[in-house]
């Protein structure tokens, strides 16, 4: 039961029940405990009585009866009335109990008896004796029945109280408990302290508000990092930025000298289309941190695509003496961004012809396939013959301006953006892409795009 609803609902349910179960099994212990005191309960037994002592001696034993209760509760309240309507110990009859009577021969008629108001027992010769028992005591209107006996009242309120206020209370300490630790670590966040987390304190919870905690985390976590990200990114940015244009002031400075004005020219030439290519992969990079729902979806065939980029990408490869092996299967088509798909694809495979072995094959695969989920993906593998990558830096290449080897990077030329822009060309898409070492050496950089990554434009 980790749903915070269903805790709330039995928790509530149980308090009804246990006020409910309390409620009245005090109030059927008091009703039975004053049953017997109950008025129309002890008239009845007097009737059985008074009919019992007729049955047994007549009018006799009827009037010795009446004087046994002598000095008891009932004996100023119960009278026997003989045929002369007449108290048979005596005693002056109050006005009213006559309307109790049932009409005689000599009765008075106009007043109609109430219905069981008296007890009457016939001889066999006809004559009638009644007897009456006046109303023994007079009870105030109760609103809750039986609970407003006497001693039922205090009992269920008092057990009602106890238990609702204990569940209330833990309740109340269960819920609102971890919402003030959020609310602490929220203050705590908003004043520019992220490493604070509030899932070790949830004690384990699996409830709605344990997943919350935890998200909570994941959303500082992602903060956190993206904050660092963003400060790595501005102080690498300015290094490669700094770079091209120190090297640009160096070459004006030699190029002040007539002779070296031409080769001084050329390179300042180089230096700017260096940092021309840097900007607009920075400006390319920025725009993928827009959300995929911008995105312009037009039907890519990816053979074809791949075809293309191998065609630009074979000068640079011939260069290095590399070849590069194309298998694709026809009919992989899918709605994309067509200038951010062919980036990500161009990026790794150039990233795999620059930094795989001289004279080398660089293998390309692409084909349908099914990805964990059971989703139909496409898949585009690309390896080369290269060095490889530590395992602690297979992660770490899709970082920007990340290098496994910085002297590496320099004898090669390259920014570190190339495999940052194809990996989030293809997250845009809803795609994957993940990098590991192949057997025998080389890097195999795997890209699954799905069938329908964007809806038509």
């Amino acid at each position: 039961m980790h749903s915070l609803f269903w805790r709330i609902f039995w928790s509530f349910w149980l308090a009804i029940a246990l006020i409910l179960i309390g409620t009245v099994s005090a109030a059927v212990g008091e009703v039975i405990q004053h049953r017997e005191q109950m008025p129309w309960v002890q008239r009845g037994r007097l009737f059985q009585q008074a009919a019992r002592a007729f049955e047994h001696g007549g009018a006799g034993a009827l009037e010795r009866w009446a004087r046994s209760l002598e000095g008891g509760p009932f004996y100023a309240r119960t009278y026997v009335i003989g045929p002369d309507e007449r108290d048979l110990l005596g005693r002056p009859l109050p006005p009213l109990l006559r309307a109790f009577l049932v009409p005689g021969p000599t009765a008075s008629h106009g007043q109609p008896p109430p219905i069981g108001g008296a007890l009457v027992l016939t001889m066999p010769d006809g004559r009638m004796y009644q007897v009456v028992v006046t109303e023994l005591q007079r009870h105030p209107l109760l609103f809750f029945g039986a609970l407003g006996l006497p001693g039922v009242a205090g009992t269920t309120l008092a057990v009602a109280l106890v238990v609702s206020t204990l569940i209330c209370f833990l309740l109340a300490r269960y819920l609102v408990g971890p919402i003030e630790r959020l609310r602490q670590a929220a203050r705590t966040v908003a004043g520019g302290n992220l490493d604070v987390r509030v899932g070790p304190s949830m004690h384990g919870r699996q409830d709605d508000l344990g997943r919350l905690a935890a998200d909570f985390d994941a959303m500082t976590e992602r903060v956190q990092s993206l904050l660092e990200t963003k400060q790595q990114l501005l102080r690498d940015v300015s290094h490669e930025l700094r770079s091209p244009l120190t090297r640009l002031q160096l070459a004006l400075s030699l190029a002040q000298r007539h002779e070296e004005l031409p080769r001084q020219l050329e390179r300042i030439g180089r230096e700017a289309d260096r940092l021309e290519q840097l900007i607009a992969r920075i400006l390319k990079l920025a725009r993928l941190e827009r959300p995929a729902g911008e995105l312009a979806g037009v039907l890519i065939e990816a053979a074809g695509l791949l075809r293309q980029i191998v065609a630009d990408v074979a000068i640079e490869a011939d260069a290095r003496g590399c070849r590069i092996e194309l298998q694709a299967q026809e009919g992989l088509e899918t709605y994309a961004d067509a200038e951010l798909l062919r980036s990500a694809f161009e990026n790794v495979i150039r990233n795999a012809v620059r930094y795989g072995a001289a004279g080398k094959e660089v293998r390309i695969e692409a084909r349908r396939s099914t990805a964990p989920g059971g989703q139909a993906v496409i898949e585009v593998t690309v390896r080369d013959h290269g060095p490889g990558v530590p395992q602690k830096d297979l992660k770490s290449i899709f970082e920007p301006f990340y290098r496994v080897d910085a002297a590496r990077h320099r004898a090669v030329g390259g920014d570190g953006l190339g495999l940052t822009i194809a990996a989030r060309a293809i997250a845009a898409h809803g795609g994957t892409i993940e990098a590991r070492n192949a057997e025998g050496g080389g890097l195999v950089v795997t890209m699954r795009l799905p069938v329908r990554a964007l809806a038509p434009a």
